[in-house]
């Protein structure tokens, strides 16, 4: 079972010959998901060799058009390759009202269903779950309403220690509570402890994105022990107070941010198209978070070799 990242954009407003606007591609068990969706990302996901049909579900962090202008696009040319399947699209509210009047003024009909799922200022909620992955949203602090994302995988159902389930009768409907993780009473009033029968559960893999936002130790309680955090860096420290003005984060206040949230691997992005590279942003960071890389268009991580 995969869960990986492929970074579609890592630019910020202005796109540039190597950066187009922010996009991220995330295979997790078996899930598709699109996270933002600046313009060109259709064709970033065609460069990168990502299934464009493959896509269940697109996140998007907020209303400012370097995040969510191409998303019309991306829609009709599902469409034109014969999408027949639901998509679920969660956003800030009037994503569906913008998406659907785009549509409409551009006679783009679709033939598949668009379930949108609106989420009110400084939601902090699970909007997602099935059996291998949930889906959690909360505020970011940003010039409007901007959501973070994060993405965590779901304990399976433990592993019996076969050679007790083999020396001890154990009726069925104990293995299922044992293997839900949970200590049980059978008929007789025997007691069963799941710590006894079954095996460690596995390490579950988290990824947490935080968009646009600006310095705010209030988000580290949301992304608390991520595997790897993707945290905005658009600026480096001389130009700290377009930052605060912009409401957007330099480089050392994302390695900041993951130290003081105890993440294993901090992913920075967004960078202005005033910069030649990263290189003084990685310099930065690692004065503070050495674990540490910035986001570049075509880059795949394997958060399960992190």
């Amino acid at each position: 079972m995969s869960f990986s990242v492929t970074i579609l954009g890592s630019g910020s407003a202005v796109p540039t010959n190597s950066r187009f606007p922010t996009s991220q591609f995330i295979e997790c068990n078996n899930r598709h998901i699109l996270i933002d969706c600046g313009e060109g990302t259709q064709f970033q996901l065609r460069k990168f060799n990502v299934k464009i049909q493959s896509i269940q579900i697109i996140l998007i962090s907020h209303l400012h058009g370097d995040h969510f202008f191409g998303l019309p696009g991306l829609l009709s040319t599902m469409h034109l390759l014969g999408r027949d399947k639901g998509l679920k699209i969660i956003g800030p509210e009037g994503l569906e009202k913008c998406v659907r009047t785009q549509l409409e003024i551009g006679h783009n009909k679709l033939d598949f269903e668009l379930e949108f799922v609106a989420l009110e200022k400084n939601s902090n909620t699970c909007i997602y779950k099935d059996k291998v992955l949930e889906i959690h949203t909360f505020p970011l602090n940003h010039r409007i309403q901007t959501q973070g994302y994060c993405i965590k995988e779901v304990q399976p159902e433990l592993n019996m220690r076969k050679e007790l389930v083999a020396q001890e009768s154990i009726p069925l409907e104990v293995i299922h509570q044992l293997k839900a993780g949970k200590d049980c009473l059978d008929s007789t009033g025997m007691f069963w402890k799941f710590k006894k029968y079954t095996l460690p559960p596995k390490s579950l893999l988290s990824y947490a994105y935080c968009s646009d936002t600006k310095y705010d130790e209030g988000i580290c309680k949301y992304i608390m022990g991520s595997t790897l955090l993707y945290h905005e860096a658009t600026f480096i420290e001389k130009d700290a107070g377009r930052a605060k003005l912009t409401f957007h984060s330099t480089a050392e206040e994302a390695a900041k941010i993951a130290l003081k949230s105890q993440v294993k691997k901090l992913l920075m992005g967004h960078i202005s198209a005033r910069y030649i590279d990263s290189k003084q942003h990685l310099l930065e960071a690692k004065t503070i978070f050495d674990n540490v890389i910035f986001a570049e268009d075509g880059m795949s991580i394997n958060l399960r070799d992190i």
